[in-house]
C-alpha cells in the first residue's frame, strides 16, 4: 500500500504545523520529510511568529526549505487570535497583514489562517460591529493581493456556534475569505459531537484547508487523530466526497500547545510524538480517500 500511486498521491496533500515537532525550521524540515510530506503550515520559527521574524531570518527559513525542496501549506498567523481580543488594537493585525503579504508570494502561498477576534471586555454589540468591520477591511487586503484569509473555527465572534459561523461567512461571501476547518476545536472549547458536526456543516461550503485535531468530551483531553470523539475520519471522507482538493494539516496539541504556553517535553519526545501522530494522520486520510473513492 505504502509504494502505490494512490498513496503516495494523498502524501502530496498532507502537512502540518511544525512548530509543534520542533522550534527550529531545520528539524521541522526533517520530520516532515520524514513522513512523505512536502509542505510546512509555518507557524513559529525559534519560538517567534512567521508575522514577526525578522527579513534575514525570513530569509534564512525561505533558503532552508527550498534547498529541502519542501513548499509552504500557507501562513498560520496570529491575526484576530485568541491572544488578540477585539479591544486589541487593530493596527497590529494590519501590520502583520503587510508584513506577510511579500513573504507569502516569495514561498508561493494564498493562504494566511487568522480567526475572529475574541469578545474581551467589550459588550456584545460592540464586539459584532467591530469584528465585522475589521475583518472587512482585512478582506480587502487580501482581494487587492490575490490572497486568500483562511478563518478558522477558534477563539472568535465565528466560533461562538455554527449559526454565527455560517452568518460570518455568508456575510462576505468572499473568495479572499474562506474556512480551515479544525476537526477538534469545537468539542475542545466544550461541545458535544452534534455541535461539532453541525460546526462542519456550516463550515463546508467554504473548507479550502483542514486542521487535523481529535480530542475527548468532557474537556478529557487531546488524542492522537481517531482515537478521540471528533470523527474525524468520518469528517474528512464527507469532504472528500464534495470532491475537495484542500491539503490535510496537524495540530497534534500533545507534545506541546503553544497558546497554552509551551511544553516541558524534551525536543526529542516532541518530535517523536509528532511523527508519530503524523503516521497515524496519514492512514486516517488514506482510509477517508478510499472510503470515499477519492483515490
Amino acid at each position: 500500500m505504502k509504494n502505490s500511486a494512490e498513496w503516495k498521491k494523498m502524501l502530496t496533500r498532507m502537512t502540518g504545523i511544525a512548530d509543534e515537532a520542533d522550534e527550529k525550521i531545520s528539524m521541522q524540515i526533517e520530520v516532515h520529510k520524514s513522513l512523505g510530506w512536502n509542505m510546512i503550515e509555518l507557524r513559529t520559527v525559534e519560538g517567534i511568529s512567521i508575522t514577526k521574524v525578522d527579513d534575514a531570518t525570513f530569509d534564512n527559513i525561505y533558503a532552508q526549505m527550498s534547498e529541502a525542496d519542501i513548499k509552504c501549506a500557507g501562513f498560520a498567523s496570529a491575526i484576530a487570535n485568541w491572544a488578540r481580543p477585539i479591544t486589541h488594537p487593530f493596527e497590529e493585525d494590519i501590520e502583520d497583514l503587510k508584513r506577510c503579504i511579500p513573504r507569502m508570494k516569495k514561498m508561493g502561498t494564498r493562504f494566511i489562517r487568522i480567526m475572529s477576534y475574541p469578545q474581551g471586555e467589550a459588550d456584545a454589540v460592540f464586539w459584532k460591529k467591530e469584528v465585522f468591520r475589521r475583518i472587512g477591511e482585512l478582506i480587502k487586503y487580501a482581494e487587492d493581493s490575490d490572497i486568500v484569509l483562511l478563518h478558522e473555527n477558534c477563539d472568535g465572534w465565528g466560533a461562538q456556534s455554527p449559526k454565527h459561523l455560517g452568518e460570518l461567512m455568508g456575510y462576505f461571501s468572499s473568495p479572499a475569505f474562506r474556512m480551515v476547518f479544525d476537526s477538534g476545536n469545537p468539542i475542545q472549547h466544550g461541545g458535544t459531537k452534534e455541535n461539532n458536526r453541525n460546526f462542519f456543516l456550516e463550515a463546508l461550503p467554504y473548507i479550502e484547508h483542514f486542521h487535523i485535531k481529535d480530542c475527548l468530551l468532557n474537556n478529557g483531553g487531546f488524542t492522537m487523530p481517531g482515537e478521540g470523539d471528533c470523527e474525524v475520519e468520518e469528517l474528512i471522507t464527507e469532504l472528500e466526497k464534495t470532491d475537495y482538493k484542500g491539503n490535510y494539516s496537524i495540530e497534534p496539541h500533545i507534545a506541546m500547545v503553544i497558546h497554552a504556553g509551551g511544553t516541558t517535553s524534551t525536543s526529542a519526545n516532541q518530535a517523536e510524538v509528532y511523527k508519530e501522530y503524523g503516521e497515524k494522520a496519514n492512514n486516517l486520510v488514506f482510509s477517508a480517500m478510499s472510503k470515499a473513492e477519492s483515490i
